[in-house]
């Protein structure tokens, strides 16, 4: 492998302007750079789970799958391969704006799997979507019910922080602010998982973080059902949930 002086560093603006933009079938925009270690047909099904009705309201951005993106202050490089050394200063995404377009720099040599490598890719969609489109009030009101239900848990770190904040009655009263943050954060959540369950079969288990407890799964399932309705799967793709595996 090769070491760090020896492998080059390009600005994002020349990835950007450089590296062919392909557009998935559902509209997405996307590209790869340099030694990324992934399959093109296994990164073509990544991306085609994010369903057309949530990727056409992300039209201005752009996902480019490089081995490692890396940020110092404002500025962003890709290195177009891998080394340990480069991999300390380098973050699982930048984003960068280059005028009225985002381009989205994923560090894909930073994932261990495809698991890890699509959940980085469809939580930054999650989170792209809410910030263009906001939260369904729908999906706002679901949530606000399984709190008042004491359903134990949340989807994240952020969603379970914000969902705390923001019942902390000892503040006089519901911190708005911080239930906007919350519904914004486990609806971004409730997205990123639904897609993911489209791209592969994996254990609700597997997302668990020691620093929160995690959603009731009769909880999230609600949720997920939800966003199914809101954005059924493009053609090729299966919602399913399944509370006990198959021996």
């Amino acid at each position: 492998m090769a070491g760090a002086a020896q492998i080059p560093l390009f600005p994002a603006s020349r990835v950007a302007q450089e590296a062919p933009v392909r557009q998935a079938d559902n509209g997405l925009c996307y590209s790869s750079f340099g030694q990324t270690n992934l399959d093109e047909h296994d990164l073509e099904r990544i991306v085609q789970a994010v369903p057309s009705l949530i990727a056409v309201a992300l039209r201005q951005r752009a996902w480019y799958f490089v081995p490692l993106a890396i940020g110092e202050d404002d500025d962003t490089s890709v290195a177009s391969d891998y080394s340990v050394d480069l991999s300390d200063r380098a973050t699982c995404h930048r984003n960068v704006r280059f005028g009225a377009s985002e381009c989205i720099f994923i560090s894909t040599r930073l994932m261990q799997d495809r698991f890890a490598l699509a959940f980085e890719f469809l939580i930054n969609v999650g989170h792209q979507f809410v910030d263009a489109i906001g939260v369904p009030q729908t999906f706002a009101d679901l949530v606000s019910s399984q709190a008042e239900g004491d359903v134990r848990g949340e989807t994240s770190h952020d969603a379970w922080e914000n969902r705390r904040r923001s019942q902390d009655h000892g503040r006089a009263g519901d911190d708005e602010k911080a239930k906007s943050a919350w519904f914004e954060a486990a609806f971004a959540d409730a997205l990123a998982i639904y897609m993911l369950s489209l791209t592969l079969d994996f254990d609700y288990a597997d997302l668990r973080e020691r620093e929160y407890p995690l959603l009731a799964p009769a909880a999230l399932a609600e949720r997920l059902r939800h966003v199914a309705e809101l954005f059924p799967p493009n053609p090729g793709y299966e919602f399913d949930i399944r509370y006990r595996r198959r021996a």
